[in-house]
């Protein structure tokens, strides 16, 4: 097959790639319907396979006024979480640590942080209102394997 050119201001050119170009990936848009999290927040997904993401994904996650969430681990995944709403604690522990011995941090509106692979968490949203933040996974979430449970850190007990 030649190569289709086109003409510009009187010049001819060559586009190599006019008939290789390919699918434009959609736009993603926050989902109508909530999942649960191992963690017990509710998820709405942004940007997924659907939107041919295939080395990460985002979406939206929301715990609600005064709740606190199950700890977990995940295996592989690495997240980073960017706060929209609310104000509420993080806490994070690394592998083989004392759980006891690390103190959650205070998250609020504008912060972010990172959940390393391996690490164990839990969240916990103030009474004033949910606790609403972005969550970019890599990679992306690989199935409900992924998230362990593990025992609860200084946040204590939770509530969902």
């Amino acid at each position: 097959m030649a190569t289709p050119t086109f003409h510009l201001y009187g010049a001819h050119y060559h586009d190599p790639v006019a008939h290789s170009t390919p699918e434009i990936p959609p736009v993603g848009r926050l989902s109508e319907a909530a999942s649960p999290a191992p963690d017990g927040s509710e998820i709405r997904l942004l940007v997924g396979e659907t939107e041919r993401a295939s080395r990460a994904s985002l979406c939206q996650a929301t715990l609600g006024p005064g709740q606190t969430s199950r700890p977990v681990k995940h295996r592989q995944v690495e997240e980073i979480w960017y706060f929209l709403e609310g104000d509420g604690e993080v806490w994070r522990c690394p592998p083989d640590t004392d759980a006891a011995r690390v103190e959650p941090v205070a998250v609020r509106r504008g912060d972010a942080l990172v959940i390393p692979a391996g690490w164990a968490f839990q969240f916990r949203a103030s009474p004033d209102g949910p606790l609403r933040f972005l969550c970019y996974t890599s990679p992306p979430w690989p199935g409900d394997d992924e998230a362990q449970a593990t025992s609860p850190g200084s946040l204590g007990s939770p509530t969902i």
